[in-house]
């Protein structure tokens, strides 16, 4: 490596650009109290059984919210849900109503007791605690997805989900971006130039 090119900075969490989701939660005593956290320390960890991860600080209100109800929900977010989401990173859900501030509505999880989806969100992947790593600063909640909710508007008539159109956000060094145009597809590098053609031709 050529170091006139590079500068080295200290070890730090520069994974960009990360997921934007919106983590819905609620008491397993009081359901009613329900809570919305927006995170971008998120991630796939398993296919079989599909399982993901969301990494949260122990003095986060959600955090005991999570942990004691053993249940989550990652809500993917649009476009349009940007300046709630955002509002749901920097409020507290410990003196915040965050639904009745940013308009976001709760509905019930398929397949879950406690916590609640956000309504309108393009996809809500339903989860239970099956593990709880502590690193230090964040706990990881590794929930296996036992639902997944899809906003009508994003299925085809054949059933195929076509997220592409759902107007996704992403989140990069502090800064919230829209995802851009479909560059390829899974296994493209290797596809025909007709399959790649035509498969493409559907992104547009």
């Amino acid at each position: 490596m050529d170091k006139q090119q590079y500068r080295i900075l200290p070890p730090s969490t520069m994974l960009n650009p990360t997921p934007v989701v919106l983590v819905s939660c609620a008491e397993k005593e009081h359901p009613e109290n329900k809570n919305m956290i927006t995170l971008a320390w998120a991630g796939t960890v398993n296919s079989e059984p599909p399982m993901v991860s969301v990494s949260v600080r122990k003095e986060r209100y959600s955090h005991g919210l999570i942990l004691g109800s053993g249940e989550f929900v990652v809500n993917l977010a649009d476009e349009k849900m940007a300046r709630g989401v955002d509002f749901c990173g920097v409020k507290s859900g410990r003196d915040t109503d965050k639904a009745r501030e940013t308009g976001f509505e709760y509905m019930a999880a398929d397949g879950l007791m406690t916590a609640p989806a956000v309504k309108g969100a393009p996809v809500s992947l339903c989860c239970k605690v099956r593990h709880v790593l502590e690193l230090g600063s964040h706990d990881m909640f590794i929930g296996e997805v036992v639902s997944v909710m899809v906003r009508g508007d994003l299925l085809d008539e054949k059933g195929s989900m076509h997220l592409e159109k759902a107007g996704l956000i992403a989140y990069s060094h502090g800064l919230y971006q829209k995802l851009g145009d479909v560059l390829g597809f899974f296994g493209w590098s290797v596809a025909r130039e007709d399959v790649f053609r035509r498969r493409m031709s559907t992104y547009r």
